[in-house]
């Protein structure tokens, strides 16, 4: 919501020199730069610093060298380079990194304005903890110590599934790889981050389909696409660098862009065809393009014979999806889906594009795997400009899904299973006995619970106030280490506050104090450990193609500030597992754990997603010399990484000796697997009910296979004479792995850690995880098939007979109510849908954006839109105060917008605010100094109940509410 600022600004009384009130008018850039204690002037931003910049004089100036240092964006998953300009250890200047084939010198506001995040004067600057409802400042020593002893004592008296460690999308890969193990190490698979309620359910989806989940091309190669169909996404302001490679392909190849969404974004101000539909009927939208294409015979029918099982079943679904059905659910007339089905089989290949508007959802899952479908019947996958391009959110949230920072995984997508621990305590060099002493004895049905999945984010709330006899563990969450995480981005505001102020103890550990410091009405048992940014480390991060980009440290560590990974390595001395936990990796001066040593530590042991080839070394190198990367294939020409993919998006195979150049498009079958070409996954057996799973007369150049095939084994190398291929190192790691000669037999490539498996196969033309068909049919999940399904507040009650959610179940340790809830109408009540989304100023739950002056001039309110005849039958103005209620009873009070950007019956809220709470101004609460400039209502005290059904993914596209006059 962007208006043009009044000329006056307004005076307050109290600490904060900014102090933007709901309801206040807005003020101009003077007025808020000179409020913010920032001028146009050099002085007064230098007084903004502390002190830490002093003026130079005009001979050292001349005679000191400023040094330019690299680093990546902490904002989305473009991953846009940072240029930074220190001088004598200050950073005071940026540019964006002209080389980088990812942003090529383009910078949206938020990278713009990154090095106030480095130096902000609103962050933790040192220890601090509750004490007699005041915060009072403490060491570094007395806060692992008081933290520590908190934490056994709950360990000894309910076991170590009563803390739960809750991760950060904001830590690079060695920092994330860490959390995860640390958690091993303390005993729980109470360890979770962002992904669960941003992409879980595209993981999920997705990695089902066709055996990875994650993004299958990349940014750069829309260039290529001919077509491109977004939905449930507003890259302009979510990823705006990433709308400009959405351009190009608009400008060169004339290729159409449709845009699916419920409200008309600054995204679909660029569509050639944008069409509205009603929140949470993704599915049948989808089911009714399908349906033209299906009917008019527009399928890829030659790709679905080779490499797709169970189209028939989905044809059979779409088949109920006529165009007057689909007008009934979605709203969207069947003319205009002809028109997109049409654009879609005449400007092949296009891509598919989504977000968080097609994922959060209680049938997220069944929106992602329709998404892949209606790719897989165009034969849109495996090729240059086709793929599904799933944009991520936050910098590093695809690493640190990778990474394992997960209630269901260890690293790498491994799974729990006893395997899953078998092959990372080797990777450790540690004795599985103890690891298996450090969980509970407990189990669950026939789990134990190191095998058994933990609670998600998404649900710790119902960790701790669930009674304990609901919840498949010994004992309730009794402390919360919320470890980079705006908890205002959950929904249920009300109920975190409750569960929050039940807790034992409440841990933060974040460059900010984030709302969690204020959300809350406790006196004591609160704590607030100031973590440095990721511009005072080093180390590797994830964007959303795959790519690997190395960070350089830009300035020391701030204030009291001090690396994710050191504090870690503090808690492990507590906890007496130091030792332990870094015996392969050198602790540097200061107690910091080597970041080098963190990376080939997970490069020897995540061979199931091509981890393990980018050494420190490559992606240093990659770094270097990133002029050298075409701009759309990604792939070096000449240079120290001639033929490399840059940043060599996973899976790059095999040890780094090996120098594969990594993957930059996911399935394409057009070149050699050693050059980064790939068949689909072999994740899910060889048949199904008499039917073949594996590729029909497909397979890569140069494959010794001409057809499909399964995973390979040892014994797989042996049975096709291959065995001979492997050096005696590579044979004697493998006898290693398997106990003995007589049982290699069993070692895959996923097991294997001398990469010798990976390797033959890759020589012989072949993908190590086999060559199969996509699968169209889930059988392993809750709808097989994706069914269209009605949210669990929906505004149709018509139509829940028809397409209802599914019965209460327990999953995840948890109950978890869909019927019950459903079965009740609220629609009367609360007869508008709500749902939320990104702005381009602020990103996550903006603590640190909306603490970041430069931004938080640009939006100073909270605030809902509400279609214009919504409005006027409601008596609502534009600009006024309004209060907004969700069916559970959470109401927050906004400015309105009226607009036509939403249609009627549909209201839509940010999800960036916090710190005012129904009402209530809660500034006062934080720590002197850390406030954020800019308050505001989080819209998830209005959101409500819904989790999807596979992943718990929140439910925060479809839900209802009303709106009056406040």
């Amino acid at each position: 919501m962007l208006r043009k600022k009044t000329n006056g600004y307004t005076r307050r009384s109290g600490r904060s020199p900014i102090m933007v009130n709901t309801g206040a008018k807005g003020i101009d850039r003077r007025g808020f730069l000179r409020g913010s204690g920032l001028a146009i002037g050099g002085l007064a931003a230098i007084a903004a610093t502390g002190g830490s910049v002093t003026q130079a004089t005009a001979q050292q100036a001349a005679t000191r060298a400023v040094e330019s240092i690299k680093s990546v964006c902490t904002h989305c998953s473009v991953g846009c380079t940072v240029i930074a300009e220190v001088d004598n250890g200050v950073w005071t200047g940026q540019e964006p990194g002209w080389d980088s084939p990812f942003n090529l010198g383009a910078h949206c506001a938020k990278g713009a304005a990154v090095r106030e995040h480095a130096h902000g004067e609103r962050r933790l600057k040192y220890p601090m903890k509750k004490e007699n409802g005041e915060w009072v400042r403490i060491s570094w020593e007395t806060a692992i110590n008081e933290i520590g002893d908190g934490m056994m004592k709950i360990r000894e008296e309910s076991g170590p599934d009563s803390v739960y460690w809750l991760g950060s999308a904001k830590s690079n890969n060695e920092q994330a790889y860490l959390f995860r193990k640390f958690a091993a190490y303390w005993g729980t698979n109470n360890v979770d981050h962002q992904a669960r309620i941003c992409h879980s359910t595209t993981v999920a989806g997705v990695a089902n389909t066709w055996g990875y989940g994650a993004m299958t091309n990349s940014y750069n190669d829309i260039h290529n696409s001919k077509a491109m169909f977004l939905i449930g996404g507003n890259p302009a302001e979510a990823h705006p660098v990433s709308l400009l490679h959405m351009l190009k392909a608009k400008e060169q190849n004339n290729a159409p862009l449709i845009v699916c969404d419920p409200r008309f974004t600054r995204t679909a101000a660029h569509a050639d065809e944008y069409v509205r539909f009603r929140p949470g009927s993704d599915v049948a939208l989808v089911w009714g393009i399908l349906w033209h294409i299906f009917e008019n015979g527009w399928e890829d029918q030659e790709f679905i014979r080779t490499r797709v099982w169970g189209m028939d079943e989905i044809k059979k679904e779409v088949a109920k999806w006529t165009p007057e059905e689909v007008e009934r659910v979605t709203g969207a007339p069947g003319s205009q889906l002809e028109r997109v089905a049409r654009t879609l089989a005449n400007n092949r290949p296009g891509t598919v594009i989504w977000c968080m508007g097609g994922t959060q959802h209680t049938n997220g899952n069944n929106n992602t795997r329709a998404y892949c479908i209606l790719q897989l019947a165009l034969g849109n996958m495996g090729v240059a400009g086709g793929g599904t391009n799933i944009f991520r959110g936050h910098d590093n949230v695809q690493g640190a899904t990778d990474l394992g920072v997960l209630a269901d995984t260890l690293p790498g997508y491994y799974g729990l299973a006893p395997g899953s621990w078998a092959h990372w305590a080797r990777v450790w060099e540690e004795d599985l006995d103890w690891l298996k002493g450090r969980f509970s004895d407990a189990s669950y049905g026939d789990t134990s619970m190191m095998n058994l999945t933990g609670i998600p984010v998404s649900r710790w709330i119902d960790g701790v106030l669930e009674d304990a006899e609901n919840i498949d563990q010994p004992d309730n969450t009794r402390a919360m280490v919320l470890w980079g995480h705006a908890p205002n981005s959950q929904t249920r505001q009300k109920e975190m506050k409750t569960a929050m102020e039940k807790l034992d103890m409440l841990v933060v550990v974040d460059p900010y104090p984030t709302v969690t410091a204020v959300l809350q009405d406790r006196t004591d048992g609160v704590y607030l450990l100031p973590a440095c940014t990721q511009f005072e480390t080093r180390g590797s991060v994830t964007a959303s193609n795959r790519s690997l980009q190395w960070r350089d440290k830009v300035v020391e560590p701030l204030f009291e500030s001090l690396p994710d990974h050191t504090i870690m390595a503090m808690f492990a001395e507590k906890f007496g597992f130091h030792d332990r936990i870094f015996r392969n990796i050198a602790i540097d001066e200061g107690g910091e754990p080597n970041i080098e040593d963190i990376t080939r530590e997970f490069n020897r042991g995540m061979w199931t997603i091509g981890y393990t080839g980018q050494s420190p070394e490559r992606l240093k190198m990659h770094m270097a010399n990133q002029h050298t990367f075409d701009r759309t294939t990604l792939r070096a020409v000449g240079g120290p990484a001639d033929g490399d993919f840059y940043g060599m998006p996973w899976p790059c195979w095999g040890a780094p000796e090996m120098n594969h150049p990594g993957t930059a498009n996911l399935y394409d079958m057009s070149m050699p697997v050693a050059e980064g070409g790939l068949t689909f996954r072999a994740r899910f057996g060889v048949e199904r009910d008499g039917e073949n799973l594996l590729a029909e007369g497909v397979f890569t150049p140069g494959s010794q296979i001409e057809d499909g095939y399964p995973e390979f084994t040892m014994q797989m190398l042996i049975d096709l004479g291959w065995d001979g291929d492997l050096t005696a190192e590579e044979r004697a790691s493998i006898e290693q792995v398997a106990g003995g000669a007589d049982n290699v037999g069993g070692i895959n490539w996923k097991t294997d850690l001398s990469g010798g498996i990976q390797r033959v196969a890759i020589a012989r033309g072949c993908a190590p995880f086999g060559n199969a068909k996509a699968r169209a049919v889930v059988w392993t999940f809750p709808d097989p098939v994706p069914i269209h399904r009605e949210p669990l507040y929906s505004n149709r009650r018509d139509l829940v007979a028809d397409y209802p959610t599914y019965a209460d179940k327990k999953f995840w340790r948890v109950p978890t109510m869909y019927a019950s809830i459903q079965e009740n109408d609220f629609s009367q009540e609360y007869p508008i849908i709500l749902t939320s989304g990104r702005l381009v100023e602020y990103e996550g739950g903006g603590d640190e954006t909306r603490s970041n002056p430069w931004l938080a001039e640009l939006q100073q309110d909270m605030f809902i839109e509400i279609n214009t005849r919504d409005a006027n039958n409601l008596g609502v103005r534009d600009g006024a105060q309004v209060w907004v209620e969700g069916p559970e009873g959470g109401k927050v009070k906004v400015m309105a917008m009226v607009t036509e950007r939403v249609g009627e019956g549909v209201a839509f809220m940010p999800f960036h605010f916090g710190g005012h709470m129904e009402g209530v101004d809660l500034r006062d609460k934080y720590p002197e100094g850390a406030d954020p400039y800019v308050l505001g209502e989080s819209t998830n005290t209005a959101q409500t109940y819904g989790y999807d059904s596979v992943t718990q993914m929140q439910e925060t596209k479809a839900t209802l509410c009303k709106i009056w006059t406040a």
